[in-house]
C-alpha cells in the first residue's frame, strides 16, 4: 500500500499535504480500497468554514456512503472540481488526482499533530 512520508493522516483515514497554511485534502489509499469503485463525489461548498472531525463531503461507492471528515480546522478555498466527472480518480490516484479539496488551515501545527504515515500504518495494521 502507498503511504507518502510527506503527508499527514487522520485516524479517519483522510490525509493533508500542507503548503503554507493551506492543506489538500484526500482519502488514503486503504480507505479507497475498502470503499471499492467509487460512484459519486459530493464536495463542500468553496467558503465553507469546518471544524476539526466534523463531516465536510461524503464518498459513495458501489458498495457503500462514507463521510468525509475535516481533519483539521479552517475554510475551504478549493474543491476538485474534477472529481464530479471522473470520481474514479480517487481510485486511481488517491493521493494524486484524486484530492477532494483544499482548506486554508486555522493553526497549522494541528496538521504537524496528525500521524505520520508509520502511525498510520500502525493504525489499519492494528
Amino acid at each position: 500500500m502507498n503511504l507518502p512520508e510527506n503527508l499527514r493522516y487522520a485516524e479517519s483515514h483522510e490525509w493533508v499535504a500542507l503548503d503554507g497554511n493551506k492543506g489538500r485534502v484526500g482519502i488514503t489509499d486503504h480507505a479507497q480500497s475498502e470503499l471499492s469503485d467509487v460512484v459519486y463525489v459530493e464536495l463542500p461548498e468553496v467558503g465553507s468554514k469546518v471544524d476539526a472531525g466534523q463531516a465536510i463531503a461524503v464518498v459513495e461507492s458501489v458498495k457503500a456512503a462514507s463521510d468525509i471528515y475535516a481533519p483539521v480546522s479552517g475554510t475551504v478555498v478549493e474543491v476538485n472540481t474534477a472529481l464530479e466527472g471522473d470520481p474514479a480518480l480517487i481510485n486511481t490516484d488517491a493521493f494524486g488526482e484524486g484530492w477532494l479539496f483544499v482548506l486554508e488551515v486555522d493553526n497549522v501545527d494541528d496538521v504537524q499533530n496528525m500521524k505520520s504515515a508509520a502511525e498510520y500504518q500502525a493504525q489499519i495494521e492494528g
